[in-house]
Order: C-alpha cells, then structure tokens, then sequence
C-alpha cells in the first residue's frame, strides 16, 4: 500500500474544515483513550474491558517464544506489548474463510470482537508495493461473499479496502477504474452489512494524504458511506492522535455525521521528520501508539484499533522484506519506543 502508507512530515495550515490532510499517516487518541485501556491476558482473551480479540498465536507472539527459548529474555518481554494487543487480521490468498473463521472462533471463545481488514480490491496499490487484488469484479464479489459468509453471525470489525478511496482522490488508481471501484465498494458495504453484528468503516486515508479532507466527501458517498458504520483513518501510516482525531470530525461533518476509528498502531512517535519521500516505508525510531479501545470518551470516535501489524514491513526500503512480511528488529524498534500510557 504504497501511497495509503506515505506520510507527509509537514501538514499544510488548517483548511476551512479545521485541518490539514495529505499521505496515509497512523492515528492515535488521546489521555481518555489511553487510561480506559486494559491489558490483555496472554491466552488471548483480553482482560476485562478489552473489547477485541487477541490473536495467541500471531507473529508477534510465536517470536516472544522464540526468543524465550534462545535466552533473549529482555527482547521477548519488551516485544509483548505487540503480542498482548488485539491486532487487525488481514486474510490472505483467494480464500479469505480460513483466517476469517480462526479469528471469529477465537473471538466467541472469550466474549470479544474480532477485527478484519478487506483488501482485494481489483487494481489494488497502483501497482504499487502491495500490488494484486482480485482479477475482476465478479471475482470480487465471490471474494466479498466467502468473506462475508465466513464471519456468520460473530460480532466483528471490517476495515474496507484500505487506500481504494484516497488512490480515486490523488489519481493514482486510472479513471476508467473508478466507476467499477465504487460499484464494487457499495456492494460490499451492502453484503458484509446483512451479516447481523458486523460493522463496516470504509477506509478515508489519513491526514498526511488528502490535504482537503472535503475532497473525500464525494467519492465516499459514490461509494455508499451511507450505509456503513463509519469511515476509517491512518491505516499503516504515522500521523499523531490529535491531527487524526480532528481530521475525521470534519470530515464526519460532510458526510452526515459518520462516526470512524482509527490506526494507532505505529504512531507512537508520530511521523517520520524532514523525509516527505519515503517517510511512508519502514520510517526509523518510530513506536507504537495508543492501545486499542472502544472506550474513548469521544461520541464520534467508535474505536481506537491497530489495523496495520506492528511489525509487518511497508516494502523493501531500509533493509525491509517484502510488504506484509513480518520484520522481528523493526517490531522491537516500535515496542521499545511505545508510547506512554
């Protein structure tokens, strides 16, 4: 997610609405957020007042066993402040059922909700690092509907499409794709919305991206924003709690008062200074951010949630694997750097 995961160092002054926009940036909430926040046990079911399902068995988790085993007793703990947090599960390959149900099951087993992310959508990324996506429409649509099948009747979180609308916004996604895009879009908030306890926020980039967030308006609506729950903001990017909190009233404001949830997960530190060309990919010295919530004191603010894998890389920029690969040193960086409660 090339652009969706860029980041502006500098925002422009605040516009009319009361902000600033631009590249994809992460989130964050404020000193409410942070204090209704509970940790989670390590058999993943989070405490009492954790809201959403943590995964026993992630990346994250299975490396704080291997360096257990090796004797890197410091690591292992300072890496538990990934492995104890509910993370967002993005199902792989053409089959999405497999990690959508391991995720629900382990979610019903403790009482909690799982959070997931849809990102297939055709000419996804621009052809960018996280390139791919379904074939064709059609192909989308069954992919929608196993995804959709797959969670049933559990309470569940799904995060649409990730940049699709902001890449519509910045023209990097090609005009004779938008049309079939925000199509595609309607009719899947209209799919996963008939399973009776999802909620839907149809991804709006950060405010390092878009600087006027009123430039969003039209295509969420073309998109069918109405009929989800929200919008959702900074997935995989860096930008600080306020500036994104602020960024998604005004941009609630324009459409009908939509509430959103944001990404916290690496905004710890905000986001990367003095580098606006490749801030976005495997930025140096940043930490996580705010612990997930759905408990933060702001009535338009449903949730606080890390959407993008601490850990996983943006790219093959500064030393990284592949886009979605899990990277052991960069997720120790971000936890060693974890913002303060």
């Amino acid at each position: 997610m090339h652009r969706l995961l860029r980041t502006f160092t500098a925002l422009a002054a605040l516009t009319a609405l009361g902000l600033t926009a631009g590249c994809s940036s992460d989130s964050g909430s404020g000193p409410q957020e942070a204090s209704a926040v509970r940790g989670p046990a390590t058999d993943g079911t989070p405490a009492p007042g954790g809201a959403f399902w943590v995964d026993p068995d992630s990346a994250a988790a299975r490396q704080v066993k291997q360096w257990q085993a090796q004797g890197r007793d410091r690591d292992a703990e300072v890496l538990k402040r990934i492995s104890e947090q509910p993370v967002a599960v993005w199902p792989a390959g053409d089959d999405p059922a497999p990690d959508i149900k391991e995720a629900t099951g382990g979610a019903a087993a403790g009482g909690r909700t799982a959070v997931l992310v849809a990102y297939n959508i055709p000419h996804r990324d621009c052809g960018q690092h996280s390139a791919g996506g379904a074939g064709s429409a059609d192909y989308y649509r069954s992919w929608v509907n196993a995804f959709a099948d797959a969670i049933g009747t559990s309470p569940a979180v799904v995060v649409l499409e990730p940049d699709a609308i902001p890449h519509i916004v910045d023209g990097c996604t090609p005009a004779e794709y938008h049309a079939d895009r925000f199509s595609l879009l309607s009719e899947a908030i209209e799919r996963l919305k008939r399973q009776p306890k999802v909620k839907v926020y149809l991804d709006a980039g950060n405010p390092g991206w878009i600087s006027d967030a009123r430039k969003l308006t039209g295509p969420l609506r073309k998109a069918g924003i109405e009929r989800a729950d929200g919008f959702s903001l900074n997935v995989s990017n860096f930008q600080d709690d306020e500036t994104t909190k602020a960024y998604g009233k005004a941009l609630s404001a324009t459409v009908g008062g939509k509430h959103f949830v944001m990404d916290t997960s690496r905004n710890g530190k905000g986001p990367l200074a003095g580098d606006r060309q490749d801030a976005w990919c495997n930025p140096p010295g940043r930490g996580l951010g705010t612990p997930p919530t759905d408990r933060t004191g702001d009535p338009l603010l449903d949730a606080v949630l890390w959407i993008k894998r601490p850990g996983d890389s943006d790219g093959p920029c500064r030393g990284g694997p592949a886009a979605g690969q899990w990277w052991p040193d960069y997720a120790l960086g971000l936890a060693r750097n974890a913002k303060e409660a």
